[in-house]
């Protein structure tokens, strides 16, 4: 299903049907994607069909958002996913995503964020979160951006060093944190 388009990128929830393409392993497995989010165990097309029922469809039917696949609207090629998440360990709904590496630094993850920040309005999610890790300067940068303003370093797990913490208002038009 189509969520939104952009002037180049089409965002489309996930299905099973994903998990049998070169595509997802591939950026589950790409090393920044393991460094900044996190070794997710995604080996084997089995692996990642599990991943997909478990986390982003499942998501989709319990919350009404998830993680969607970005595609380039003029070839269909997958070249990324960006969504709102829901984690247990955050109150706020929060945006991930993450880009194959040969279509970063074309913009492309600013214009899905972008789109992705204006289909949580249209949600009425009202507080947007975003984390990352404090080295990751691109998604930092990316983050305030979006207008999501830094509140504070957190620790989401026992064994994390700290997670930049970002907040939004999206029923407020300067978007300042609470």
């Amino acid at each position: 299903m189509n969520i939104v388009e952009t002037a180049r990128l089409r965002l489309r929830t996930i299905t099973l049907d994903d998990a049998d393409v070169e595509f997802h392993l591939a950026l589950l497995n790409d090393p920044a994607f393991i460094e900044n989010i996190g070794d997710r165990g995604v080996r084997t097309l089995d692996d990642s069909r599990r991943y997909i029922a478990d986390g982003p469809v499942a998501m989709q039917g319990r919350y009404g958002h998830s993680m969607y696949v970005v595609e380039l609207k003029d070839s269909g090629v997958p070249i990324g996913m960006c969504g709102l998440i829901k984690r247990e360990t955050l109150v706020d709904v929060d945006i991930g995503y993450a880009f194959l590496p040969e279509y970063r630094g074309a913009g492309y993850a600013y214009e899905a964020a972008r789109a992705t920040v204006e289909h949580a309005r249209e949600l009425g999610i009202e507080r947007l979160a975003g984390i990352t890790s404090p080295d990751n300067v691109a998604s930092n940068a990316l983050l305030q951006k979006l207008g999501l303003r830094f509140k504070c370093v957190m620790h989401l797990t026992p064994d994390d060093t700290g997670t930049n913490f970002y907040i939004a208002l999206l029923n407020n038009s300067s978007s300042a944190a609470a």
